[in-house]
């Protein structure tokens, strides 16, 4: 039996299945400990029912995602909004330091990948697929560019992104406490026990938005008027570079687009609508995810296993190193430096979201630290995606 779904039965399903994943979520406590989006737990679910009746020749089911690459890139556009040259400037040196240590983490991710992919005689693109693609970039990065590899040639590339990433959200939080504890037991740290462990993030640095700025339908419509003009002259400049022969994402100039405006408003001194573009940016990502997930061919897995599990257990061992010996001295070689290596574990395996939890978790143990809960969130939420997806645009022309 065969489902042919329109895009107004498919976006009914899709939402669906983003609840049912919220509901699972909220039902078991350790997904939410991982900081599992409710997309990946409904869209995986989805595509084991999928790859159970497919073993079992009970039915296939043909979703419309039309609207998936037009949600892909209006997330992506809404982090190009993010992209400001002043407030990476405000932040400081930490701030450039902590970002020039996250790239150099990028380049060395997708470097580990591509070399391991040959020698098990893997494609080097598949490589890139357990990469910083779906590492630093995330499940966001592993929908947009599995299947850009895909399409050309590779088969299984968005199956392994998306499990790569899901790997990499559970690992990152599971290494960060136990490098931070190591730093601090083997160097006898000072760490800080005061009434500063209780200082809420707010508090810390001036990156968070204002508590009384309220979405309205005025608001909203300006900020999706911004995406909208962002996207739309992105997909020009998108169709000059394809016309180069060079191979970029689709969102690439959409969001080089949004950055270009959001700077334009900084040298203007005028104030962009982040909360109303964060908003719209976030509900195209739980749809983009959420529909990318749910098309998942987990069949394509089988044959990849073992080296699969190998590429993505050195990843960890990388990360692992890369803080204990790298950003801990860089960074000073003090209890702060701990919380900056207990903090690029989450976002460097999974998401700034799994940061901030590894970071929560040792501060409350060993005393509040300020700096990291500034520097991380701009670094791991403002620039890392944009960088991140221009160094992997850039590996994969290399490669090809």
């Amino acid at each position: 039996m065969e489902l042919n779904l329109n895009i107004y039965e498919t976006m009914a399903l899709v939402s669906v299945i983003f609840y049912i994943g919220k509901y699972i979520r909220n039902k078991f406590s350790v997904l939410s400990k991982y900081c599992i989006p409710p997309s990946v737990v409904g869209g995986f679910i989805f595509a084991i029912l999928v790859l159970i009746l497919k073993l079992n020749n009970i039915a296939t089911i043909n979703l419309d995602t039309s609207l998936q690459e037009l949600f892909m890139t209006a997330f992506f556009t809404s982090i190009g909004f993010t992209a400001s040259l002043k407030l990476l400037k405000q932040g400081g040196i930490k701030v450039i330091t902590f970002l020039g240590l996250a790239i150099l983490l990028v380049v060395l991710q997708n470097i580990v990948g591509i070399s391991l992919a040959s020698v098990f005689n893997l494609d080097p693109l598949l490589g890139l697929c357990t990469g910083s693609i779906p590492m630093v970039g995330g499940h966001g990065t592993a929908g947009s560019f599995g299947p850009m590899i895909e399409n050309m040639g590779i088969t299984g590339a968005t199956t392994v992104s998306f499990a790569s990433a899901t790997f990499g959200l559970i690992m990152g939080s599971l290494i960060g406490g136990l490098v931070a504890r190591t730093l601090i037991t083997n160097h006898k740290l000072k760490t800080v026990h005061d009434e500063n462990s209780s200082t809420p993030i707010d508090e810390v640095g001036d990156y968070n938005e204002e508590s009384h700025n309220i979405l309205c339908h005025k608001t909203l419509m300006t900020a999706a008027g911004l995406l909208f003009v962002a996207m739309g002259l992105g997909s020009i400049i998108s169709d000059f570079i394809q016309d180069l022969g060079l191979t970029f994402p689709s969102y690439i100039g959409a969001m080089l687009t949004a950055a270009i405006i959001r700077n334009i408003y900084d040298l203007m001194n005028k104030k962009i609508l982040e909360k109303e573009i964060e908003t719209l940016g976030g509900l195209s990502l739980s749809f983009f995810l959420t529909m990318a997930l749910m098309g998942l061919k987990l069949w394509e897995l089988f044959d990849l296993a073992l080296p699969l599990v190998i590429m993505l257990f050195a990843q960890v061992m990388l990360v692992g190193l890369f803080t204990y010996f790298i950003t801990f001295r860089v960074l000073g070689r003090n209890y702060e430096a701990a919380v900056f290596a207990s903090a690029t574990c989450g976002f460097a395996m999974g998401a700034t979201p799994n940061a901030i939890a590894n970071m929560d978790e040792l501060t409350n143990r060993y005393g509040f630290a300020p700096t990291p809960y500034f520097v991380v969130p701009i670094v791991g939420c403002l620039f890392i995606d944009f960088f991140n997806s221009t160094i992997i645009t850039l590996f994969i022309n290399f490669i090809r």
